[in-house]
């Protein structure tokens, strides 16, 4: 029986992959419509012929991946399940071992440490695409850094959050998800409040903005849209990437307006105020908030709709998952399983809505600005710096962009200034 169905996995995949394959590299979708063909928009314009050609390639090969990756993490974790490991991780993990965070913490450190060794040939891929395509100029060892960093900053987080989970499961079969849900919002809060001050510095240098006639520019921006800031922080990203980026990030007296260097370096001080202007939009118009009000929701949703499709499935097919109940720490491949299906399930529905709070935020810089051809010119380049796709095609767009497509928004500029003129 495990068998059959493990055969019968890899060949849903394998049609799946092939579907994916061929609509990503031969279906022929995006393209530049005629009507804006020769505009501020269109490529052509503003990229040479080996970029276009380079982006062509490289945002295929990104856009396969991204599908084929995340179904094929299903995978893995359901030839975990029907196969016995989980269920092996949990008794070698329960022998001689009294302490639950013990246990979880060894049943844990198995099934991650199992799950980076299966992936890490994808994710090295990955690092050295980026680096062929000339984005990552990242060295190896700075890389290989950043994996053990966050394997063991997951495995810290996690064993602590999948300890008090299973213990509401063994609580209340019933409502734990409602539990779960109840504590996710102070945890969700609390991690957005260190992320700038604990996390973040430990991959990155962050230190006050060298240019101090930017930075008096940037501040003067800021004082202008009602932000309380004294300072912006400049972070070396030069040895990591080519790729430029400018945020505002934390909540409360964490807040942080932060330029990466890159940034600094490839754009005009009046393209980087046109960035930190949008940037301050989402602190403005209360984003971040809007933000963590949708998660929270869609955690509800999300952890309901968890339990009954998790219980359900044990029920029918708990003998072939080699699962008893619910509240069996081997049983957590399945709710990885069954979250991660219905978060990208959920993804066109969550880039909708940061794809209008992007374009909301584009229409707030402009206006606080007042400079279209800024804003033409830093989309211009953040295009070449990440060599985008543009136009992507429709699913893409559906389940990869939470920002609009470049075309779109350097479109929707050019009109706007067309219309003024």
């Amino acid at each position: 029986m495990r068998k059959k169905w493990g055969v019968a996995a890899l060949i849903i995949f394998g049609l799946y992959t092939l579907a994916l394959y061929l609509y990503i590299f031969h279906g022929g979708g995006g393209g530049i419509p005629n009507e804006l063909k020769g505009t501020a928009a269109d490529p052509a314009v503003f990229m040479n012929p080996k970029e276009m050609l380079l982006s062509g390639e490289l945002s295929k090969i990104r856009n396969f991946l991204f599908f084929v990756l995340i179904p094929l993490e299903w995978l893995v974790f359901f030839f975990i399940l029907i196969f016995g490991i989980s269920r092996l991780f949990e008794n070698w993990a329960t022998f001689k071992n009294k302490w639950s965070i013990v246990k979880n913490a060894a049943y844990l450190f198995s099934l991650l440490i199992t799950t980076k060794i299966l992936f890490f040939p994808i994710d090295y891929y990955s690092y050295k695409l980026s680096r062929s395509y000339g984005i990552s100029t990242q060295s190896f060892s700075s890389w290989m850094h950043d994996n053990v960093l966050d394997f063991w900053l997951n495995i810290g987080i996690t064993i602590i959050v999948v300890t008090i989970l299973y213990w509401l499961i063994q609580k209340s079969t019933k409502r734990w998800w409602l539990y779960a849900w109840l504590l996710t919002i102070p945890f969700s809060i609390f991690m957005m409040y260190i992320q700038p001050v604990i996390i973040d510095p430990l991959y990155n240098d962050f230190s006050p903005l060298k240019d101090k006639e930017l930075e008096a520019k940037i501040l003067a921006l800021a004082e202008q849209a009602s932000i309380p800031a004294e300072h912006v922080f400049e972070v070396g990203m030069a040895d990591r990437t080519n790729a430029l980026n400018a945020y505002v990030t934390g909540i409360g007296s964490n807040s942080r307006i932060v330029l990466w260097d890159t940034t600094i370096n490839k754009l005009s001080d009046e393209e980087i105020l046109f960035v930190m202007a949008h940037e301050m939009s989402h602190y403005v118009n209360k984003d971040i908030y809007i933000g963590i009000a949708s998660y929270i929701l869609m955690m509800l949703a999300g952890l309901w709709l968890t339990n009954k499709i998790a219980t359900w499935i044990i029920k029918r097919y708990g003998k072939l998952l080699k699962i008893e109940k619910l509240s069996d720490i081997r049983s957590y491949p399945l709710l990885l399983l069954v979250s991660s299906f219905l978060l990208f399930a959920s993804s066109p529905l969550s880039n909708y809505q940061s794809r209008y709070l992007e374009i909301r935020a584009d229409e707030y810089a402009i206006a606080l600005t007042g400079n279209e051809e800024a804003a033409i010119t830093a989309f211009q380049k953040l295009t070449i710096a990440g060599l985008s796709d543009v136009n992507p095609p429709l699913l893409v767009k559906w389940f990869r962009y939470t920002h609009p497509p470049m075309l779109d928004r350097i479109n929707s500029v050019r009109e706007e200034n067309d219309s003024e003129e």
